[in-house]
């Protein structure tokens, strides 16, 4: 009670309205000052960058949470360059998503006046009855492209860094590019930048929604997407069975013919060498050498093993088929680098062969979950960005089948 003595003489009681809390002398619990928004996206690589800016375009209360920040050596993300290809061997399903992710990037190139794509052919091939080669070449005819077969001898004379044996199957794809991953990972952050906590962050999922931890604060977010990369089976153990993370090495090679690598006279190309090695490379576009480098699985290791560098036994498969195949590309390894590849178990129930993509809402919770790598879902992100942002925006949404938890039994 306020007692005001009026210049009359007289008393004014005044009675200042307070909260219960107030009355009772309570301080308001701690859920009253915690920062709050409708979705929370921990883990900003290309998957949950994609993610939050769409959250942010269709104007959702949004906010990003990653202490790993653009031009970091760590990360599923990280580095100069992936492969973006139309017509991929891995699922038949891909090209309509290839489609939509093109796009995107054309989007964000367009936006931001950068370069998000080089195009490129890819060259892939493979000794006779390939597989991977059969598969690209019936993704483009099934699209009605005319048939991008070709000969060895074809291929070794349009592009002459190249001596596949005659024999060899041989497919030239064209909707091929070079992404540019570093530019894209800066140009995520910089647009999202003023919604990015860029702290290490914890997560306890609540009835009502998700708690949400860092070193400076705590918020309370309606829902979350995890897109966390090798981190994620940590973070969900219930996962963690259906998750291995290998290490993957890759090397820049110094060309022995540095006018037959470069951008416009060499393609990206993958090849099939027979079970369980796969090569891959790009063009010598940053002056750097030849990128290139194993894509059948490396040892399984933990999240944070990222060292030491790569050696040359872990590159001396590549560098046997670079001389013996790309022979313009083979020299002296000259930079090195890892990759963790986050690879899917195959599915016991709507079956498939592994690697493939987790998209999907966590069980009896408020969680996206998004295991979206396996070695081959970077040029996907803006498609797969759009389908997180919709999982947790929208009740009635559900991703493509092939994507969801409920493939595996124990999720069934």
């Amino acid at each position: 009670m306020i007692i005001l003595n009026l210049s009359d003489g007289s008393l004014i009681r005044f009675f200042p309205r307070l909260t219960i809390d107030q009355r009772r002398h309570r301080s308001p619990p701690p859920e009253a000052f915690m920062r709050k928004c409708e979705v929370a996206v921990l883990g900003l690589g290309l998957m949950g960058g994609a993610a939050l800016g769409k959250l942010l375009e269709a104007g959702v209360d949004a906010l990003g949470f990653d202490p790993v920040g653009p031009g970091s050596d760590r990360g599923s993300s990280h580095g100069s360059c992936r492969i973006f290809r139309r017509f991929n061997f891995e699922n038949p399903n891909y090209t309509g998503l290839s489609d939509e992710a093109h796009a995107g990037w054309i989007r964000l190139q367009s936006e931001s006046g950068r370069t998000v794509l080089t195009e490129t052919p890819v060259l892939e091939a493979g000794r006779p009855g390939s597989a991977m080669v059969a598969s690209s070449r019936a993704a483009a005819i099934a699209t009605g492209r005319a048939d991008p077969v070709m000969t060895a001898a074809q291929a070794n004379k349009e592009f002459p860094a190249f001596n596949l044996p005659g024999d060899w199957d041989v497919v030239v794809q064209d909707g091929g590019a070079i992404l540019h991953t570093d530019v894209i990972m800066r140009l995520m952050r910089a647009r999202a930048a003023t919604r990015v906590i860029a702290e290490l962050a914890s997560f306890t999922p609540r009835r009502d929604g998700v708690s949400i931890r860092t070193a400076s604060e705590e918020v309370f977010a309606e829902r979350a997407i995890l897109a966390l990369g090798p981190w994620l089976g940590r973070a969900l153990p219930e996962l963690a069975a259906l998750l291995d993370v290998t290490r993957q090495a890759v090397g820049w090679f110094a060309p022995s013919r540095a006018d037959s690598v470069v951008s416009g006279r060499f393609p990206i190309f993958i090849l099939d060498r027979g079970p369980d090695d796969i090569v891959y490379g790009f063009p010598d576009f940053e002056q750097r050498g030849v990128k290139a480098a194993p894509h059948n699985h490396g040892p399984v290791v933990g999240p944070d093993d990222w060292g030491p560098p790569a050696s040359d036994a872990e590159l001396r498969s590549v560098s046997e088929a670079l001389a013996a195949l790309v022979p313009g590309a083979a020299g002296p390894i000259i930079d090195r680098d890892v990759c963790l590849y986050t690879n899917t178990a195959p599915a016991d129930i709507r079956r498939d062969a592994g690697e493939e993509f987790i998209i999907d809402r966590w069980p009896e919770s408020r969680l996206i979950v998004c295991s979206a790598c396996s070695g081959h879902g970077a040029k996907f992100a803006p498609a797969i960005g759009q389908r997180l942002a919709r999982l947790a925006t929208d009740p009635s949404y559900q991703a493509e089948p092939f994507f969801q938890l409920s493939r595996y039994s124990q999720f069934a």
